[in-house]
């Protein structure tokens, strides 16, 4: 990326929370964690000191179906940061000492979780849409399989899944390619390719998940499910979300919260994976209100079928191409972009493919689209705090069919 003193350089793992059996549940998180606590060449200190010398930024996430491991530094340092990076990714020493300690931060982690209702709520409309299954777990895991999980078991899921075949070295900005490649050869070169693992399908049910208890706000989560990466409504989806909730002229924005006043904070957001999806609405109100804040939900939702317009199609799609464009002059952007691009399609499509096949999204596709989601939609709901009163699900798959 040309203009650019800095650099993002990181290794994309295709393994995440759905790879894990039940008794796995929450391992590739704290696999996640533990590649920090050292390496049989660096202390859990020397890691993050190599890179903080040099003024560079070191992290990683897990999500469903993937884990990253990256580091953003300045141009001279993206040599060191890849040999870090590929160090905590390949040789973890797995130390029983930094276990424990990791294993108190993760459970700290999972507290706090539980202690954030607009955080948890998605967890449990996860597993209210996908119940039973790898998909509608928590990535986090829960704290019993949590605090019995050993080195054993980390040492397993790396030996499973952490491996070329199911890696994506990734790097933008300040970077020379030739080194990376040259780089990259030396460090996986040698190393057995692993054969890709079938995941385990995803199967929509959808079910209802509501916990009472004595909060400020009545906390409402509600999905659809939608499309895969790869479906032909990919686009269609996005730009229906966001017609509904992506922003301050959204649909729901403005009835709910402008003109009702029922909210402070609402909107709707399109999650993918290879094979489902879900469309997701989320608003926080009050005990006495979210009855109708529920009610006029689902009717904005059906009454899009029929009146959404070619302004509020022209708007989403301006607003997606540019979320695109503005990613791409980020490193770390293009950095995920890249990986993740690689990972579903095989290939790296450029913005102005992307930005073609979201400009020949017409309305009425838009329209056409949002008109199957909810003639099939087995909503899935998840409800918190002074819900007592709410709308139970099969209430709203009423209304919404209706």
């Amino acid at each position: 990326m040309d203009g650019l003193h800095s650099a993002t350089v990181g290794v994309w793992v295709n393994a995440g929370g759905r790879d894990e059996r039940l008794e796995q549940n929450g391992i590739a998180h704290f696999l996640e964690h533990m590649a920090f606590k050292g390496t049989a060449r660096r202390s859990a200190l020397q890691i993050a000191e190599t890179i903080e010398d040099v003024g560079g930024y070191i992290n990683a996430y897990t999500s469903r179906d993937v884990t990253a491991y990256y580091a953003r530094v300045l141009a001279g340092d993206v040599t060191l940061a890849l040999d870090v990076i590929s160090d905590i990714v390949l040789n973890p020493v797995f130390d029983p000492r930094e276990i424990e300690v990791e294993r108190g931060v993760i459970l700290q982690e999972i507290g706090q979780s539980l202690d954030t209702p607009d955080d948890v709520i998605f967890d449990w409309l996860q597993e209210a849409a996908y119940p039973d299954q790898p998909m509608g777990r928590t990535i986090l895991g829960p704290s019993e399989r949590v605090s019995h999980f050993g080195r054993g078991d980390l040492s397993g899921f790396v030996s499973e899944h952490y491996g070329p075949g199911q890696m994506i070295v990734a790097a933008a900005g300040a970077v020379d390619h030739d080194l990376i490649v040259a780089q990259a050869t030396e460090i996986f070169g040698d190393r057995k390719p692993l054969a890709k693992l079938d995941r385990q399908p995803a199967h929509w049910r959808g079910a209802e998940m509501r916990r009472v208890k004595d909060l400020e706000q009545a906390h409402f989560a509600l999905a659809l499910e939608g499309p895969g990466y790869k479906d032909a409504d990919y686009f269609a989806t996005q730009i229906w979300t966001s017609a509904l909730g992506g922003g301050m002229s959204s649909r729901l924005f403005q009835k709910v919260r402008e003109e009702r006043g029922l909210c402070y904070t609402i909107f709707a957001q399109s999650g993918f994976h290879d094979d489902t999806g879900m469309v997701t609405i989320y608003a926080g109100t009050s005990s006495e209100q979210i009855g109708d804040l529920a009610s006029i939900t689902i009717d904005e939702i059906r009454r899009s079928i029929d009146t959404l317009t070619e302004a509020e199609v022209s708007r989403a799609k301006a607003q997606m191409k540019a979320g695109l464009l503005m990613g791409l002059e980020s490193p770390s952007g293009q950095a995920e972009r890249m990986a993740r691009s690689l990972a579903i399609w095989g290939r790296i499509p450029d913005a102005t493919e992307m930005a073609g096949r979201i400009d020949a999204v017409s309305m009425r596709d838009v329209r056409d689209h949002a008109a199957r989601l909810i003639s099939d939609a087995r909503p899935a709901l998840a409800l918190y705090g002074p819900v007592g009163k709410a709308p139970d699900r099969e209430e709203l798959a009423k209304r919404l069919a209706a």
